[in-house]
């Protein structure tokens, strides 16, 4: 019997990439009627070491039912041609991608030539900026499937700007760190525009238009997968229950908890995770506050110093993830500190020995596993979002770019599940968050009989028992297994 094979792309993006991929791997280990292959798609702004590091573990442990396949570089057109233009990364990231059109098309084209014998073609799986390659699985006559990596809460909230945009003419670039308030039916309370993505207020850059045009193609799908649950978002994605929107299949929580490599791995890492397990070791249950921010997060060196001050009042035990940015004008990724000491207040280290660590790239799931974790200051991306639901810790709100202010209203104002810092810092936009506001959060957090603790735990065991036999996410990944199936033309 042919196996089904399904296309996936991906975006090159650690954030993206990684849940996606997991997926994959689960649905093969699922069902093995069904093979897969990953077109990766090479992006100059998008050059990230962790990405390379996952691929090449990853290849290394699957089974024949997965492959890989590296697309050439592109040069960037945008780039090249007007050099002197500021464009928005949406924009670059949604061009370049549908510059890969013809690559991804002789990809498959080669890949059903070579294995027409022994697989048939199901479909395409595409990232939420991958849109655009509808046009080539069109072309092939088979179905997309959206894999949608951020909440069914965010999904609902881009249908509704696309049918503002689209029927009503709402310029939704006006509405973003406006006083408006948006009526959307995946939310329980309105929403605030200042917690809107700011990629919706890029009108100069062309990010928003890329964005709108990526989400206007989510109709097409024959179906959204999207990372999350019903016993985490119900209201979301009952929503969806309502409209003319393609079936949306909740499979979450998809992680991988086992990725524990930096990007960047030498000897050397080994030992400081080693060093920084041991130090955990030797902390009391529940003690410490531990501060990280996502493969991108930075910050100016006078938040540094209100972050340390904070902690240093607070008393409370703390292992910090503190990460140097890029040089100025250069697009690239955080990196570690060579001295700590440059960026800290004076004497900061000293008086902080013995309760606190400050540290640089961390194994995030690793720490957030260990039993000494008491509460998660978090940038409040999805993925950080579901792994620390699985381990049961409570969430203080920090969140930095992307979709994570309207994550972490999500999670404060809709599902009691964080603590509020801050609920719409963006960075390079100005603001400025005090030691007063910072340290007050973190003592909300580590308060041992609150509410968002207690609500942590319950969701722990929510979290894990969707996925066995019996469960919402197992049920409804069977659902789509039969659904892409039964699409096969």
């Amino acid at each position: 019997m042919k196996k089904a094979e399904l296309v996936f792309i991906p975006l090159p993006s650690i954030g993206h990439i990684v849940s996606m991929l997991e997926f994959a791997k689960l649905l093969v280990h699922r069902d093995d009627r069904f093979s897969v292959t990953v077109l990766i798609v090479k992006l100059p702004m998008l050059e990230d070491s962790a990405v390379n590091t996952y691929i090449r573990s990853l290849s290394a442990s699957v089974s024949e039912s997965i492959r890989f396949i590296h697309l050439p570089q592109l040069d960037d057109p945008q780039l090249t041609s007007n050099p002197k233009t500021v464009f928005d990364a949406t924009y670059l990231l949604c061009s370049s991608i549908e510059d890969q059109k013809s690559l991804v098309r002789n990809a498959v084209k080669q890949l059903l030539t070579q294995s027409e014998s022994s697989t048939r073609l199901a479909g395409f799986v595409l990232d939420m900026l991958s849109t655009s390659m509808v046009d080539v699985a069109d072309e092939f006559g088979v179905p997309s499937y959206l894999f949608f990596t951020a909440s069914a809460a965010f999904l609902g909230l881009t249908f509704h700007l696309q049918a503002l945009h689209d029927h009503q003419g709402v310029d939704v670039t006006e509405l973003v760190d406006s006083e408006a308030e948006l009526v959307v039916p995946s939310f329980i309370n309105s929403v605030p525009a200042r917690v809107l993505p700011a990629v919706l207020g890029e009108k100069q850059g062309g990010g928003s238009a890329a964005f709108l045009r990526c989400i206007s193609r989510f109709r097409e799908m024959k179906g959204i997968l999207v990372n999350s649950f019903m016993e985490l978002e119900s209201h979301a994605i009952n929503s969806f229950l309502e409209g003319t929107f393609p079936p949306l299949y909740p499979l979450g929580p998809i992680l991988n908890l086992k990725h524990r490599e930096h990007p960047d791995h030498d000897d050397d890492d080994d030992d400081t995770n080693m060093d920084i397990m041991n130090w955990l070791d030797h902390q009391p249950p529940s003690s410490v506050v531990f501060l990280c921010f996502g493969s991108h997060g930075i910050f100016p060196l006078d938040q540094v110093k209100e972050i340390a001050q904070a902690l240093e009042s607070s008393q409370y035990r703390f292992l910090w993830s503190l990460r140097r940015p890029p040089p100025k004008g250069e697009i690239a990724m955080p990196s570690d500190y060579t001295n700590l000491e440059e960026v800290l207040p004076q004497g900061f280290l000293d008086r902080t020995t013995g309760i606190g660590k400050v540290i640089g790239w961390v194994p995030q799931s690793v720490v957030l596993a260990h039993p000494s974790i008491g509460g998660f200051v978090s940038h409040c991306g999805w993925n950080s979002i579901l792994e620390s639901l699985w381990y049961g810790v409570s969430i203080a709100t920090w969140p930095i770019y992307s979709e994570q202010q309207l994550n972490a209203f999500h999670l404060v104002k809709e599902l009691g599940l964080a603590i509020e810092i801050t609920l719409d810092y963006k960075f390079n936009n100005g603001q400025f968050v005090r030691t007063e506001e910072i340290e007050n959060g973190i003592r909300n957090l580590m308060k041992n009989d609150n509410e968002v603790k207690r609500r942590a735990k319950e969701m722990k065991e929510y979290i894990r028992n969707t996925l066995i036999e019996g469960g919402s996410s197992h049920t409804c990944l069977a659902r789509l297994i039969e659904d892409i199936i039964t699409n096969i033309v």
